[in-house]
């Protein structure tokens, strides 16, 4: 064989498997994100990666060893989600948190979530007093003052 047509398949073979690598790559990651209703009406056992979000229901988060179970509810239906994650639950994941879960619904239709996401809406919302001005209006009528 030729030097040319060696080099020719050799190069092809790496371009296949690149490719191919990167495909099934893609195809592994990719998280479809569903509404609660969604997921419900979904086949249990779809090995889809998915995400689901809503609200933390106050007074259901349950800590047992590795496990955290809760619930959370959107658009007043709501799913149990067991996290079943290694990195720990974030610092605004509480009662009403907004939250975020990837991972998969089970048969017994409980979705066991690899990883969580949560938004603590009241955290970051301004809540100014009564007759409160911002900062800035404040330095400029005491500069006017002097």
């Amino acid at each position: 064989m030729n030097t040319q047509l060696k080099f020719g398949l050799i190069a092809v073979v790496i371009v296949g498997m690149l490719t191919w690598l990167g495909v099934s790559g893609i195809n592994e990651t990719a998280t479809y994100y569903v509404t609660i209703e969604e997921l419900q009406a979904m086949n249990p056992t779809t090995s889809k990666r998915l995400r689901v979000g809503g609200d933390v229901q106050p007074n259901s988060i349950v800590r047992s060893g590795n496990n955290v179970t809760f619930t959370i509810e959107q658009e007043e239906i709501k799913l149990p989600v067991v996290y079943v994650g290694i990195d720990p639950l974030p610092d605004t994941f509480r009662d009403r948190a907004q939250a975020l879960c990837d991972g998969n619904l089970r048969a017994d239709g409980v979705f066991e979530a690899r990883r969580i996401q949560a938004k603590c809406a009241s955290k970051y919302e301004a809540d100014p007093g009564k007759d409160a001005q911002p900062i800035y209006n404040r330095e400029t009528e005491a500069k006017a003052s002097l």
